[in-house]
């Protein structure tokens, strides 16, 4: 017998039929009716060969043959019922789910203790697994399933095929230690140009950076650094200046000796946003993730 030219319908019929023993009962049971149940009754004879029901006072009997099928039949009907058919849904409680997530350092300090927390107030053991890569690396990492969130500031994601949804827009302030012994409470454009910089250059174009050169302003950076992480203990421990997100300024405010100071000219701001996939989108486990995200985060 070939599997192609079988009609798995049949399969729902002849599981009804055992369980119901007349045409009748078994059609109103599947919403047929009468006609159409005695003609699939014919197609399983016919299918397998044997009677499979053969009526006996006011019941239809199964043959041996039948008998010998119901046990299969019933299983395969109940795994379709029960797993294939049933809504995928996403239990923080029970799951053990690692989510892998695109993030930058700065993210990582500004996603990360909310997330876990939230993590841990669902009682569950889940995990995240971050990854930080170039903009076009991230495109290709959530188009592969690599990842399947991305959150932070990419504008190179605001692509076809990528979902996203914004969360909060973000500006630029300055960074000092508490005791800085030339910038109080406002900084002029005069003291910002002069003052010596920490500048963040993490492998690729900088908005901030490309705002002061559209403007012709030139900035005196006595360090340059790969990562926002590395600037807390250095603004804390020197009188260098760093112009960063206002979210990263706040949690540096929060561990270390540093005091914010407004940027001395309109500063640009950016949009960040949470991105996935389309093979993610209809996922229980990513939608519940990308729920908690907007919730924390979104403006």
């Amino acid at each position: 017998m070939d599997i192609r030219t079988i009609d798995l319908n049949l399969l729902r019929v002849f599981d009804a039929m055992i369980e119901h023993r007349s045409v009748t009962r078994a059609a109103e049971a599947l919403d047929l009716s009468q006609p159409a149940m005695s003609a699939a009754v014919a197609r399983l004879r016919s299918l397998f060969d044997d009677a499979l029901f053969v009526r006996t006072g006011s019941q239809m009997r199964p043959t041996p043959r039948a008998t010998a099928l119901a046990p299969a039949v019933h299983r395969v009907m109940d795994t379709v019922r029960s797993e294939i058919l049933q809504a995928h849904t996403f239990d923080p409680a029970t799951s053990e789910r690692t989510f892998t997530i695109i993030t930058p350092d700065i993210g990582e300090i500004n996603f990360l203790p909310k997330l876990l927390t939230r993590f841990t107030e669902s009682g569950a053991r889940l995990n995240i697994r971050t990854l930080a890569m170039p903009r076009h690396a991230a495109a290709e990492a959530l188009e592969s399933g690599e990842a399947e969130l991305a959150i932070g500031y990419f504008p190179d994601l605001h692509k076809a095929g990528l979902f996203q949804q914004r969360l909060f827009r973000n500006t630029f302030v300055c960074i000092i230690r508490d005791d800085h012994p030339t910038i109080g409470a406002t900084m002029t454009l005069k003291q910002y140009l002069a003052a010596p910089h920490a500048a963040v250059r993490p492998g690729r174009e900088h908005l901030f950076e490309e705002f002061l050169q559209q403007r012709g302003l030139t900035r005196r950076v006595q360090l340059e650094t790969s990562h926002f992480t590395s600037l807390l203990p250095i603004i804390e421990g020197s009188d260098l200046i760093a112009t960063v997100p206002r979210d990263l300024a706040d949690v540096c405010v929060r561990h270390a000796r540093i005091r914010i100071v407004d940027v001395p000219i309109k500063a640009p701001t950016i949009e960040v946003h949470q991105f996935w996939p389309r093979r993610f989108h209809k996922d229980a486990g990513n939608m519940w993730l990308r729920a908690q995200v907007h919730e924390l985060f979104r403006a």
